[in-house]
């Protein structure tokens, strides 16, 4: 029997389909799960896997990517799928050419015409006998993909996918659902939203059934099981009405999954946050920690202080754009040398004399976070250091990623003939950061480099565009609104008819954004009038109750924390 696994990234599918494999073995099954402990069985597979998520391939045209990763697929199948299933009773897959298919033709815009014969051709008559689609609101599928990366996640290049920004695991899902409603005797949907624990003996029962039964019967079993279980609607009557909901949707996921709560509270603070954070951090420090970017708060600088001594990495890395207060820089001077590159990192754009200081201390043994620190510095200080570190590592500059981007991060912000020419030798090796370096920057050069990589990563295009109130800019974010979640990210609290055209265009379609976009226009009739609509429509998305839940709480009328 063959059984497939699908969902977006952050779903919980490798750690649903693992756990389903341990326990049917556990039942003397003979089980082959080509992607155990989330790699493939084939290192092919696996390499071809990582150059299509490699960014340093920014202009990989989407033809391109389709065919590269049916080729995986095909490698997967032809090297251990045919094999496993002439020698085992049930072999698990995370992914198939469902995958492929989806993100071709509902992520990147390719026809069907193009897509369907290759995927036909691809699968030479091989089909899944059941297909389990692991569902998960998009938001809670990000949180987890960002927390996976505090406890040493991907390395290297950021993946390409990303670079299309939040939307594109929304037109994802909208493809999945496509395909499990156009035949329900195969699909099933699996909401990975409750107890893991739950879902894998669900799916476990539901493989039992399909072998005995036939899937179709399995299927339809289960899917009335579930069509019985319904919630009446939610009401959200006002802002405190969602705060309340929401902080008991926290509580909830901090009974499984506490880095997930604490994550959800970022940014936040206040009584009812502070309790609940402070409990939290006794399970799932590094989250909470990670929650705390920016934040001057007492109870903020009494967690950091508490946690600095098991985790100086993550407490550094919650002060980035956050040295305002003395609790702050005290902090630190005591954890500088501990963790000397994330302390350097803190210091991106200041110009206080501790930070030249440590940056003179630091720059031969910690280079790269040195030249990350310049970001926005534009004077002959900081252009004196610039030199003095290519002095020292200019020759790798065409070699290494991670020197190309920190040189890249130094030139934020500037405009020179000099930040360019750095900016220019930084692109071929780190493009992304390159095009990231162009946030405040406005020239005609910048707008063509935008204008380039619109297609292939407008996430970073538009957070270039944050405060830009260009008519440029407006222009790039109505061209991408509909797709890209991000267009609607920096300009919080702006009253002008293109903020508010871009505002009522987006309601339906980034109904959380839109509210996030109005800051202390919250306050306002026009804002609050948005806000009832949008918790009228969308009780249940949590990325909107967490952005009211901010309203309610009065910090939208506190400037935002700098972009770091």
């Amino acid at each position: 029997m063959f059984v497939v696994f699908e969902g977006i990234d952050g779903s919980g599918k490798t750690s649903i389909s693992n756990r389903v494999a341990a326990e049917l073995a556990r039942q003397g099954q003979s089980v082959k799960h080509l992607r155990a402990e989330g790699r493939f069985a084939s290192p092919i597979v696996e390499g071809i896997r990582e150059f299509t998520r490699n960014s340093q391939h920014l202009e990989l045209c989407w033809e391109a990517e389709f065919l590269l990763y049916v080729a995986r697929d095909v490698q997967l199948m032809n090297e251990t799928l045919r094999p496993a299933l002439a020698c085992h009773d049930i072999v698990l897959a995370d992914r198939f050419l469902y995958t492929s298919e989806v993100l071709a033709r509902h992520a990147r815009g390719l026809d069907e015409s193009f897509v369907r014969p290759i995927l036909t051709a691809a699968a030479a008559g091989l089909e899944p006998d059941l297909v389990i689609w692991v569902d998960v609101d998009p938001a809670i599928a990000n949180a987890r993909r960002k927390l996976r990366k505090l406890d040493g996640g991907r390395q290297g290049p950021p993946g390409r996918k990303g670079l299309s920004g939040a939307g594109l695991p929304e037109r994802l899902r909208e493809g999945y659902l496509e395909l499990a409603a156009s035949d329900p005797e195969r699909w099933f949907v699996v909401v990975n939203h409750g107890s893991l624990e739950e879902s894998v003996q669900r799916v476990v029962e539901l493989i039992g059934r399909a072998r005995n039964e036939g899937p179709a019967r399995a299927v339809a079993a289960y899917r009335a099981a579930q069509s019985q279980r319904t919630s009446p609607p939610l009401r959200l009557p006002s802002a405190t009405a969602a705060l309340e909901h929401f902080l008991s949707r926290v509580d909830e996921l901090g009974e499984r999954e506490p880095a997930l709560a604490a994550y959800l509270l970022g940014g936040m603070y206040g009584t009812p946050v502070d309790a609940r954070r402070r409990r939290l951090a006794e399970v799932a420090p590094r989250a909470v920690l990670n929650a705390l970017r920016a934040l001057n708060d007492a109870e903020s600088q009494r967690l950091r202080r508490e946690l600095s001594a098991t985790q100086p990495d993550l407490v550094l890395r919650s002060l980035r754009g956050g040295l305002r207060s003395p609790e702050g820089w005290t902090l630190w001077q005591e954890l500088e040398a501990v963790v000397p590159s994330e302390a350097l990192l803190c210091l991106s754009g200041s110009t206080d004399a501790r930070a030249w200081a440590a940056r003179d201390r630091w720059c031969e043994c910690e280079p790269q976070a040195t030249l990350a620190s310049l970001a926005g510095l534009d004077d002959p200080r900081a252009w004196a250091m610039r030199e003095r570190l290519l002095t020292l590592r200019g020759e790798v500059i065409s070699t290494s990623y991670e020197f190309a981007r920190a040189l890249a991060r130094s030139v934020t912000g500037s405009s020179t003939d000099a930040a360019w020419h750095l900016r220019r030798q930084a692109r071929s090796v780190a493009p992304v950061a390159a095009l990231a370096s162009l946030a405040g920057v406005y020239d005609p050069q910048s707008w063509l480099w935008r204008e380039q990589a619109l297609e292939y990563a407008p996430k970073v295009v538009m957070h270039s565009l944050n405060g830009c109130a260009e008519p440029a800019a407006w222009r790039l974010r109505q061209q991408v609104a509909r797709r890209c979640k991000e267009a609607l990210d920096g300009f919080e609290g702006v009253d002008s008819p293109e903020a508010w055209t871009l505002r009522e265009a987006s309601y339906d379609t980034w109904p959380s954004s839109v509210v996030k976009t109005l800051g202390p226009l919250a306050d306002t009739e026009r804002g609050r009038a948005v806000i009832e609509r949008q918790l009228a429509a969308y009780p249940d998305d949590v990325s909107l109750l967490r952005h009211v839940a901010r309203i309610a709480l009065g910090l939208h009328r506190v400037a935002p924390p700098p972009d770091t």
